[in-house]
């Protein structure tokens, strides 16, 4: 027979959490001897490891209480249920900590593979690599804040940059970063955009993300706030088509 402080220095526990466990009937608490102290045996000990081990793997303490009770059948079949939710925590912290690392190398989210290959191709087409890291970062809050929509408009854009005459658009697009606001050419690029739209998806068709969503006019925000001209090229398009 020994001690609390005795039982909680073998099993590794404070002697508060024992107390803690004796309040929330989880282990019982013995009764006091002749000398005024509580005294534990080996049962104790072993029960008190089992309860160490749920919690430390993050069962809840209501439930370790119901598992004291269980069968030893409901109790086996607690235990895989905790191991299959274990497994799981264990998959989601290794892909949080693959994101950190992510992160800690310069990289805000990983992209999907075709994603990548896409952005790589970019430059080899003419971008610049302004245009390039601007499609990053806008991909990476589309995916991220969008992933059901998020690979259907990435299929359009790719589709549409296969087609060399839409590719020019962009490049055109893209090139327009540092012309004046006022150059016709920024006139021009608004005309044929809209009605490259206009043949590719009709009146009624623009892909979009949800209607409900402030993210494409944060995106399409953050597009204007680099170039006035790119500004003056939305407020164009969006005139032409009625948007």
């Amino acid at each position: 027979m020994i001690t609390i402080g005795q039982l909680a220095r073998y099993i590794g526990v404070s002697i508060k959490t024992i107390r803690v466990y004796h309040d929330k009937g989880l282990l019982p608490e013995p009764d006091r001897d002749a000398s005024g102290y509580r005294r534990y045996d080996a049962k104790d000990a072993i029960d008190l490891i089992k309860i160490r081990t749920l919690a430390e793997v993050g069962v809840p303490l209501a439930r370790i209480r119901t598992l004291r009770s269980a069968t030893d059948e409901e109790f086996q079949h607690a235990l895989r249920e905790i191991d299959g939710e274990l497994t799981a925590r264990i998959r989601s912290m290794q892909a949080t900590r693959g994101r950190l690392r992510q992160l800690a190398a310069g990289h805000l989210s990983p992209l999907p593979t075709e994603v990548g290959a896409h952005l790589e191709h970019l430059a080899s087409w003419g971008f610049t690599p302004r245009w390039v890291d601007l499609q990053r970062d806008l991909w990476i809050l589309v995916f991220a804040t969008h992933p059901d929509s998020a690979t259907a408009l990435f299929h359009d854009q790719a589709q549409s940059l296969a087609d060399p005459a839409l590719r020019q658009l962009f490049l055109d697009y893209d090139h327009a970063h540092d012309l004046d606001p006022g150059d016709p050419r920024v006139y021009d690029l608004a005309r044929r955009i809209t009605a490259a739209t206009m043949e590719r998806y009709g009146a009624d068709e623009l892909p979009q993300l949800d209607t409900g969503s402030q993210i494409p006019a944060l995106i399409q925000g953050t597009v204007n706030a680099s170039s006035p001209a790119w500004q003056r090229l939305d407020t164009l398009i969006r005139t032409q088509l009625d948007l």
